[in-house]
């Protein structure tokens, strides 16, 4: 064991981090099992969802911030190859919501579809523990390790587990509030604070033991946190006040039959992660039916419900630019600050806990500035944040290369520009993720609420596939990362942004006008909603 006086840098954040999760493991329980109704003036039940999103997101981003690593460095793909692989799978996540939030929609209920997918998410982030032989995917190594297929499994796991939780989850904190209700922003706030707290959490731990220690040593944490959320979710069921529960109720022999269903996509996805190209193809398509099927419900709604889809459906398109560059940071901009940044000993993956501690100390402070913005008569619409948003990220890439050349090519990269991105990104995100997580409960038709909850993590799969395609190209024809290429890539995505940025600001007031808040407010005093 080592002595204090000798810890470096990477050694104090992870004891920092690892006194942090005992605390908020000891807090969420007790929340979970107290029996008030109300916490900090929100239901209790909102809390109890905060910790489970949290430990959902620390076993999701933990795992996250050693993936593109252990994909190069232990199973020894190429820089392109791994950012491709890893782009397919965080698409993969964001797709199956969609599966999960129809079936929540119909049969399951939000609370059911919630509990099984942390089961099979638990057993995905426990089969990632297993290790292989090294460098299997090595063109020198001549025989392949079957224990990749445990891997491909692992990962399978993962996104289907992750498609029964993310979007119905995030849809009980909607259940929570009433229409009119003035939390609801707020909520979705202190929600998000959540997935950013697990999110930095996860980072710090899952990564640090897993680069330092071991793969598996990393892996397994992140296994144990998705535990620790599950446990503390299904304490906290009487907090949700019988929100989240099936439509009607549900044979136990068609509940299973679903599950079934669940567990043989799982196949499904094994193989399809596996061979990338066929996923693009798969978003093209299954895009294109979910558009068709969006407007075939919006056509036979009234004027009024009708515009508020066309808004969603403006918001939803910008999701895959967004996310597209977002997303570099687990993938081309890991690499990059792996390879050519000025890290002071640090391991690489730890730097991917910049971005969600950035948005625990912002949120309150952006949540804040829309709130007196909003009493002032001067808040942003939601299109105009996501413009907003869509300005900051491009301006992070642009900052970020100017830093980098300015410090010369051939030279180690200042760590300051890393923060600085990051930065300027996390700003970006809390204009957009929030934002969109609000208006979708709002602006859905009740019987559409998971369907289009799930299109907004499709669309967010959209981009998360764009983000691994750019990050194979920063990997040229070799497949290994050129600095010179990749700062070139970001420039271009940088005034791309920009450009784009502006134009949805100049629309903004229209699709505003298609919300139709003064008489969704209206109706939801009545307590109807179509």
């Amino acid at each position: 064991m080592k002595d204090m006086a000798s810890w470096n840098e990477g050694d104090w954040i992870a004891a920092v981090g690892a006194a942090a999760l005992f605390a908020f493991l000891a807090v969420g329980g007790l929340i979970a099992s107290r029996k008030s109704e109300e916490v900090l003036g929100h239901p209790r039940g909102l809390f109890v969802l905060y910790y489970a999103e949290m430990w959902e997101r620390f076993s999701y981003y933990g795992m996250r911030a050693l993936l593109i690593l252990y994909l190069t460095k232990f199973w020894l793909f190429s820089d392109g190859k791994a950012n491709l692989i890893y782009g397919a799978y965080t698409a993969l996540v964001y797709i199956t919501p969609v599966l999960g939030g129809y079936f929540a929609d119909r049969w399951l209920g939000q609370r059911k579809a919630v509990v099984f997918g942390g089961v099979v998410l638990a057993f995905g982030h426990a089969m990632m523990a297993v290790e292989g032989m090294k460098g299997v995917a090595d063109p020198l190594v001549k025989q392949a390790d079957p224990v990749i297929n445990v891997f491909w499994l692992a990962l399978a796991l993962i996104i289907v587990g992750s498609g029964f939780l993310k979007a119905n989850i995030s849809v009980i904190v909607g259940q929570l509030y009433r229409m009119t209700d003035v939390r609801r922003d707020a909520a979705y706030t202190i929600f998000y604070m959540g997935v950013n707290t697990g999110a930095a959490l996860g980072t710090i731990l899952v990564g640090y033991l897993g680069e330092t220690i071991g793969w598996s040593w990393g892996f397994g944490l992140a296994g144990i946190g998705m535990v620790a959320g599950l446990v503390i979710f299904t304490i906290g069921k009487p907090a949700l006040m019988g929100k989240g529960e099936p439509p009607a109720p549900l044979a136990r022999q068609r509940e299973f039959t679903l599950y079934a269903i669940g567990l043989a996509s799982v196949a499904v996805i094994w193989a399809l992660i596996q061979y990338q190209d066929v996923i693009q193809n798969l978003l093209f398509v299954s895009g294109l039916a979910m558009l068709g099927y969006t407007l075939y419900e919006a056509f036979k709604l009234p004027k009024e419900p009708r515009e508020r889809i066309f808004a969603i459906l403006f918001l939803i398109a910008l999701n895959p630019l967004f996310w597209g560059l977002f997303e570099q940071a687990g993938g081309s901009l890991s690499l990059f600050t792996d390879k050519f940044v000025d890290r002071a000993g640090v391991p690489t993956s730890l730097f991917q806990s910049i971005n969600p501690i950035y948005i625990v100390l912002l949120a309150p402070i952006m949540a804040a500035l829309w709130q007196m913005l909003g009493k002032r008569g001067l808040e942003p619409s939601a299109p105009a944040k996501f413009g907003l948003a869509l300005a900051q990220v491009g301006l992070g890439f642009l900052v970020f290369t100017w830093g980098a050349r300015a410090t010369g090519v051939e030279a180690m990269t200042p760590v300051l520009l890393v923060f600085l991105i990051y930065f300027l990104h996390t700003t970006a995100e809390l204009c957009l993720s929030p934002v969109g997580l609000s208006a979708m409960t709002r602006l859905a038709p009740l019987h559409l609420a998971s369907f289009i909850m799930g299109a907004w993590f499709y669309m967010t799969a959209v981009g998360n596939f764009v983000a691994g395609k750019i990050g194979e190209a920063t990997g040229g024809e070799s497949g290994s990362m050129s600095k010179e290429l990749t700062l070139s890539i970001y420039t271009e995505i940088g005034w791309i942004a920009l450009a784009i940025a502006g134009v949805v600001l100049l629309l903004s007031p229209m699709v505003k006008r298609w919300m139709h808040l003064d008489t969704l407010e209206d109706r939801s005093e009545t307590g109807t909603r179509h």
